[in-house]
């Protein structure tokens, strides 16, 4: 019988100049950024807005990214070894970035986005930025891949798509495995074209909310349903009923309704 898995081995780094090495994820991270500033400024154009909000938009996404994503690695996920090594927190390039914590710091800052730069309404805001945060996260999970991170749960080594691990540590990097990062990449994409779907040709952005409760129920849904077939993160989630991943959804996903909610009893915004 032959198996269907696939030995992945490809090393995270693209290539090297001098001693620095380019890193896919931080090319995807890169790409993501830049799309998402394409895609904003579109959206501005398309409602003659000021050319600078999109930039100070950009600018305020990318602090509250990367801010908000390394201290929810932090606190969520391992504080019990960085209360202990503090200078470790600012190491962000040795990884750990939690999505999660993505979330909630990106939500923070355009807060603050809203209240000082747009003046539109908080959810205004909100509509538009979750539009491309669904690309990033497109192109952030295909960079755990090629960093062999983030992987899947064991699986069946005859399913056709299973993946084996070759740079994880010896025990696991022979056992078949659900390429869970490719599917979770292709979920957010297919948000994407949604959102852009209904932002662009059914005009959902002049209902206030209702792309940023449909993309927080979509994608922390299926986190919670995803997280069944992944790998824990972290030894403490062995013993937990829910892991980290799923307990951290559960709020996005009930804001995600009260979004939709409030989106359907409000009248549309004026263009």
């Amino acid at each position: 019988m032959i198996l269907g898995y696939i030995d992945w081995n490809v090393d995270p780094v693209l290539f090297n100049i001098g001693p620095l090495g380019i890193r896919y994820y931080s090319l995807f991270f890169a790409l993501a950024f830049w799309l998402g500033f394409v895609i904003i400024t579109k959206m501005f154009e398309r409602e003659k807005l000021p050319e600078e909000w999109a930039d100070k938009l950009f600018f305020y996404t990318i602090v509250g990214t990367v801010v908000g994503a390394r201290l929810g690695h932090v606190v969520f996920y391992d504080w019990s070894y960085y209360s202990e090594h503090l200078v470790e927190i600012f190491k962000v390039w040795k990884g750990g970035l939690a999505s999660h914590g993505a979330a909630i710091g990106i939500i923070s800052i355009l807060y603050l986005y809203h209240k000082k730069v747009s003046k539109k309404t908080f959810l205004w805001v909100l509509d538009r930025i979750v539009v491309v945060v669904a690309l990033s996260g497109f192109f952030i999970r295909m960079g755990n891949l090629m960093n062999s991170e983030i992987v899947g749960a064991p699986c069946d080594p005859n399913l056709p798509w299973a993946f084996r691990f070759l740079r994880l540590h010896p025990n696991d990097a022979l056992v078949p495995r659900h390429p869970s990062q490719i599917y979770e990449a292709t979920f957010y994409l297919g948000v994407f074209i949604l959102l852009s779907y209904l932002y662009w040709k059914k005009n959902f952005g002049q209902k206030d909310g209702a792309l940023f409760g449909l993309f927080m129920l979509l994608v922390f849904g299926f986190r919670m349903i995803i997280e069944t077939i992944k790998a824990d993160q972290e030894e403490f989630e062995a013993d937990m009923i829910l892991n980290m991943g799923q307990l951290l959804s559960i709020p996005f996903v009930i804001l995600g309704l009260c979004c939709i909610w409030h989106s359907l009893i409000q009248p549309r915004l004026k263009k």
